[in-house]
Parts: C-alpha cells; sequence; structure tokens
C-alpha cells in the first residue's frame, strides 16, 4: 500500500533573522515520517556557509499557513490541516518554542541543502507533535526556496 505523500513549501522568503521556515504539525488521527527537507537560494553567487536545522517545536512557531499539497493528484487532502500555527511555510512572526534538534548541518548556499534520508532514518512526528525547518543563527539575507515533504502514517 502506497501511502499519501504530501508537501509543505515556501518560495523567494527573505530573512536575515534566526527563524523557523518551514513546519508541520501530525494530525491526531496520525504520525508523519519526513521524507524530505530541502533550502536553496538564488540571488548571490557568492560562496557563504549557513546552518540549517530540523528540530521538535514543543510550542508551534506562528507561520503563514499553508495548506500540503498533495503530491498525487489520486489522493485524498491531507489531515494535516493549514493553521497559522500548525502546517505554514514563510517566515514566522513568533518563533515558538524549539525542543529537540532532530538534524542539523552547515550547507553552502550556492549548494543548497537537502535531508534525504533512507527509510531507517526517516524522522516520524507522532500525532500532535511538530517539527520545523529554521535556520539556528542569522543567514546572510537571500531569497530562499524550500520545504517539507512528508506521508501520514495512517
Amino acid at each position: 500500500m502506497i501511502l499519501p505523500a504530501y508537501a509543505v513549501r515556501f518560495n523567494g522568503v527573505a530573512t536575515s533573522a534566526a527563524i523557523t521556515l518551514a513546519q508541520i504539525k501530525a494530525p491526531a488521527c496520525c504520525a508523519l515520517e519526513i521524507m524530505r527537507a530541502f533550502i536553496s537560494q538564488y540571488g548571490t553567487t557568492t560562496s557563504l556557509q549557513e546552518r540549517i536545522q530540523l528540530c521538535r517545536k514543543t510550542t508551534r512557531a506562528t507561520i503563514p499557513a499553508f495548506t500540503p499539497i498533495a503530491l498525487s493528484c489520486s489522493q485524498q487532502a491531507a489531515y494535516a490541516v493549514a493553521s497559522s500555527c500548525s502546517n505554514g511555510s514563510g517566515v514566522a512572526t513568533s518563533e515558538g518554542t524549539d525542543g529537540n534538534i532532530l538534524w542539523e548541518e552547515g550547507f553552502n548556499v550556492l549548494n543548497g541543502w537537502q535531508y534525504l534520508p533512507v527509510p531507517e532514518e526517516r524522522i516520524t512526528v507522532e500525532p500532535g507533535e511538530g517539527v520545523g525547518l529554521k535556520f539556528p543563527t542569522a543567514p546572510t539575507t537571500q531569497n530562499w526556496t524550500g520545504g517539507i515533504y512528508f506521508r501520514e502514517l495512517r
């Protein structure tokens, strides 16, 4: 059985703050599995290093709502619905509280960054929990594009 897969994405986000750029919250009825997360920039040809994290959000950031996009046109809408404190993308207006850091890496802005784990290493988001994709330190201002792809474990 193929499980439904969805994306929460952002495009052209300019920020120079340590901030959450995308987050997902598992609904009460199912867990989520993060299949992929990524970030890249456009607007500079200068080689710079930045840091990125996937972290549990014990209190979610307030972020522009984003309805998860179904990755197949034949699947139903996500149970993980959009709201400013659950699934969103863009620049957070209120950061919330971070919990455990699940993944952190440095990356060169010319290459971008991608989290694409083998199935055994995928992060599971339990019902009611949230995970954010964030800059833990202020990045150089760029136009950032990225997102989180996930499956609902129904």
